[in-house]
């Protein structure tokens, strides 16, 4: 019976793509968030309920329900937000307390791009497109984003090559990529502060571990992207040439880079044991022990081949057969290698008998 192939829903671009796509480029999350959903149940493909991840879909001919909620077929959005402070960079909030979404002018289904906490300020990314957010937030990729910090105090320079260096905190070492000094305050400085990853609320931490509280903070950048002049509060629409710039940024990835593969345990014990075996020992001492060494060694390997050779003479054996030929020559002497007639098998017993009975 031939295979029942699975239904193909369009994508918005006009050929199939898989379901956790399609709902990326729809606003419902990074691909990872959308697959979450759909293992958990909570997507529905013209009513039938789809758990299965390689799904593909297209959009303009199935219905699609996340949540209940119908995916519209819609086109990628990209802003810019200069966030004033005290705003969430989260997509829902209980409290019903002021989001960044909540700031940008647009019907569709959007959501922010990495997040600021809520007494920080500055440029964040909103869009649709989950593929770009996944690439300009992966640490993998290692985008860069930089912020002009305000912090009570001088710091020394000391201080500014150990953010560098880095600092441990409760979960992980942290450190800054770069870090210079704008100007001076009268109660402290501004400082300038690029990062390469980002964790929960990681300039503060670093700079509270090192002594220096932060007063302000504002991002002013996200890769090559600069905020400019954006009011606070307000926001535009990227630029084609801006989106393709971030892109560009973010497909290169700096930390993906494949590490050789650790030898086993077992192997390694291997070559030590060997390049341990073949090292030679110098000196008069080394040589008594290593001569030594070797003839116990030597002493060993023989009795051991000469168990193996009683308890192995089989009857088809060498060892069996020249001991008949011994036995059927009559005792004829046979010649030893250098030259003297070696004693036969039979007079060897003899002699055994007759030391014997003298003692």
């Amino acid at each position: 019976m031939a295979k029942q192939k699975k239904k193909r829903l369009t994508s918005r671009f006009g050929e199939p793509q898989r379901l956790q796509r399609v709902m990326a480029a729809a606003g419902f999350g990074s691909r990872r968030e959308c697959e979450k959903l759909i293992e958990a149940g909570r997507v529905e493909v013209d009513g039938a309920v789809v758990q299965e991840l390689g799904v593909k879909v297209d959009a303009s001919q199935q219905v699609i329900h996340v949540d209940g909620e119908r995916l519209q077929e819609s086109r990628l959005q990209y802003f810019m937000l200069n966030k004033p402070p005290g705003v969430l960079s989260t997509v829902q909030d209980p409290s019903g307390r002021l989001r960044v979404v909540d700031l940008i002018n647009t019907d569709m289904r959007v959501y922010n791009v990495g997040r600021l906490d809520k007494s920080s300020e500055g440029m964040i990314l909103v869009t649709n497109d989950g593929d770009l957010a996944n690439l300009l937030t992966h640490p993998r990729y290692g985008v860069s984003k930089t912020y002009h910090v305000l912090v009570k105090g001088v710091p020394s320079r000391e201080t500014l090559s150990q953010m560098k260096k880095g600092v441990y905190l409760a979960e992980a070492k942290v450190q800054v990529a770069k870090v210079r000094s704008l100007k001076k305050t009268q109660d402290g400085c501004w400082l300038e502060i690029v990062l390469d990853e980002g964790r929960n609320r990681e300039i503060r931490r670093l700079l509270a571990r090192l002594g220096h509280k932060v007063v302000r903070l504002c991002r002013v950048a996200i890769g090559p992207l600069p905020l400019g002049e954006l009011p606070v509060g307000a926001h535009r629409r990227l630029t084609l040439g801006e989106v393709d710039l971030l892109r560009g940024v973010a497909g290169k990835p700096s930390r993906g880079r494949s590490r050789p593969k650790k030898k086993s345990a077992a192997g390694s014990e291997r070559v030590k044991g060997k390049k341990k075996q073949g090292k030679r020992v110098t000196g008069s001492r080394g040589r008594g022990a290593g001569a030594s060494a070797g003839a116990s060694a030597g002493a060993g390997r023989k009795k051991v081949t000469k168990r193996k050779s009683k308890a192995g003479s089989k009857p088809g054996s060498p060892r069996s057969a020249r001991k008949k030929a011994a036995v059927r020559s009559g005792g004829k002497q046979a010649m030893g290698r250098s030259g003297s007639r070696a004693k036969p098998v039979q007079g060897k017993k003899s002699t055994r008998k007759t030391r014997a009975r003298r003692r």
